[in-house]
């Protein structure tokens, strides 16, 4: 018994981490959507945000094993992911030649900014479910206890992984905005992130069984889970490092 314990608070370890990182994509989203807002209404859409964060993780904890059968849910996250990044990166070569007047005119109103964010939040919960559920299903099974078709030791693992990545959320999307606030070109970084885990999602959803047009096993092997947080640290490192010269840059001209 006391094997088992030490088994599943290692997966709670590792899971928290885990959920923690995912948490802090979540956070960098929804920072970059309301960077644009007055400063109140910016803390308005993070708490709807947030809000709706906590509310779409805990429906798809209890829905998981319902939206794992449907290889669109998660073909629609990534595209979502896929496409907010893209549009970001055009945008941003686009209004390179135009003026700031119309550069700001294209910011979302505060109702269609806490949709889009509700938008992101929804795929970045099937993520963190499927990371979850793909950790607790290797830990060994406690009774005869199941919720929502997972056994109940292995689901309250996820429960307090979950719980917890949310925390860490709350904590870090104030935080990141106010980092983007001090350094404006980490908003591409930031995107490209996004992008990044919407390829995540990507590789899961053409190596769902119905799909199978990667190995069903890819999505978790150590090559792949190696390449995806690799670049996902580069990103940001090297986002955080152009900001900081862009900004000793813009200090200067000053």
């Amino acid at each position: 018994m006391d094997a088992i314990l030490l088994e599943y608070a290692w997966v709670l370890l590792v899971l928290i981490v885990l959920e923690g990182l995912l948490a802090a994509d979540n956070a960098v989203v929804m920072a970059v959507m309301v960077k644009h807002l007055p400063p109140v209404q910016q803390k308005r859409a993070l708490f709807y945000g947030l809000l709706g964060a906590f509310v779409l993780r805990f429906a798809a904890l209890f829905m998981i094993t319902f939206l794992v059968n449907f290889w669109q849910i998660q073909a629609l996250g990534a595209a979502y992911l896929l496409f907010i990044c893209f549009k970001h990166l055009y945008d941003h070569w686009k209004k390179k030649n135009q003026e700031e007047k119309v550069e700001e005119k294209q910011g979302s109103g505060f109702w269609m900014t806490v949709f889009k964010v509700e938008l992101a939040d929804l795929a970045f919960a099937i993520d963190s479910m499927l990371a979850a559920v793909a950790l607790a299903v290797t830990l060994p099974e406690i009774g005869n206890f199941h919720v929502g078709g997972i056994n109940g030791g292995q689901f309250a693992v996820m429960f307090l992984g979950g719980i917890i990545g949310l925390v860490i959320m709350r904590f870090a999307a104030q935080w990141f905005v106010k980092l983007l606030q001090s350094y404006p070109s980490l908003e591409t970084a930031a995107f490209l992130i996004v992008g990044w885990v919407g390829v995540k999602l990507l590789v899961l959803t053409l190596a769902h069984p119905k799909v199978a047009i990667l190995e069903e096993s890819f999505p978790h092997s150590t090559g792949w889970k190696m390449t995806f947080w690799i670049v996902l640290v580069v990103l940001a490192v090297g986002g955080y490092l152009v900001g900081v010269r862009n900004k000793k840059k813009s200090d200067a001209t000053e």
